[in-house]
């Protein structure tokens, strides 16, 4: 049984894959202080509480924080036997080119998006993830993964209003009822909610403008499913396109560990 791990900035989320499917999915904050034992005790009071009796032999990870994945190397290691394929790491094959300037670092998760879009979708994509970051993922027609585009995330945009201006509050992001507000909770989430929506047009379209081809638009991530509701952004939304890639990359490295 696989333990797919993905880490990022903000959340980090376990996933058991049975080989066919998901049996389940948990989420939790990502803190680099964090111990494998600690680890093993939440994921294993989990999987009690869920009656999930499966003996876990392979773990992926994938991870933008580079100081969580030791803890995660020992959880492997001291509690299901197994070395942890790494993405990002020289040993971890890629069914896919990475082509961009040398000696780029592309993240981990980035990487993974592109590969399970090109193993749901084909080629010529944008995947346009809703993380810590916005990131859109441009996908080669042959799935190559050729760059991309960050800008800051929804809820750091939000978080960064409230900071630089003593009279504005925290506010949740939401699709506002007008565009025009009439208190200052409303003016943020317009001015956060359509900013947004307009980032993410202008961008899909210069992208698309740039490689003079028709393009898919794969949208993931936490705050995904509030912008698919507006405007046609996307043309399919997929609340678990890394931990996907992640199978497709394990499936990979175990076809060609022996090559």
């Amino acid at each position: 049984m696989l333990l797919a791990i993905d880490c990022g900035n903000t959340n980090t989320v376990f996933s058991i894959w049975d080989g066919a499917k998901f049996l389940a999915t948990w989420r939790t904050s990502t803190e680099w202080q964090r111990t494998a034992d600690q680890y093993y005790v939440w994921l294993s009071s989990l999987m009690s509480f869920q009656k999930i009796d499966v003996e876990i032999t392979e773990v992926i990870v994938s991870s933008t924080v580079p100081r969580v994945v030791f803890n995660l190397r020992v959880l492997s290691d001291r509690y299901f036997n197994c070395r942890p394929i790494v993405v990002g790491k020289p040993e971890c094959l890629l069914p896919i080119d990475v082509r961009v300037d040398a000696g780029t670092a592309v993240g981990p998760d980035r990487l993974v998006n592109t590969v399970a879009g090109h193993d749901l979708y084909g080629g010529d994509l944008i995947v346009v993830d809703f993380g810590t970051a916005t990131t859109f993922d441009v996908v080669a027609h042959d799935g190559a993964y050729v760059g991309g585009v960050i800008a800051p995330g929804v809820n750091l945009s939000l978080e960064a209003l409230h900071r630089a201006a003593a009279a504005l509050p925290n506010v949740d992001i939401s699709k506002p009822q007008c565009v025009v507000g009439t208190n200052t909770v409303a003016c943020m989430q317009s001015g956060v909610f359509w900013g947004y929506v307009g980032l993410v047009r202008e961008i899909c379209a210069r992208i698309k403008t740039e490689r003079a081809r028709p393009m898919k638009i794969i949208s993931t991530g936490g705050l995904a499913p509030l912008f698919q509701q507006s405007e046609a952004l996307f043309d399919a939304y997929e609340n678990q396109l890394t931990m996907h890639g992640l199978t497709v990359i394990h499936r990979y490295n175990k076809e060609n560990q022996s090559v």
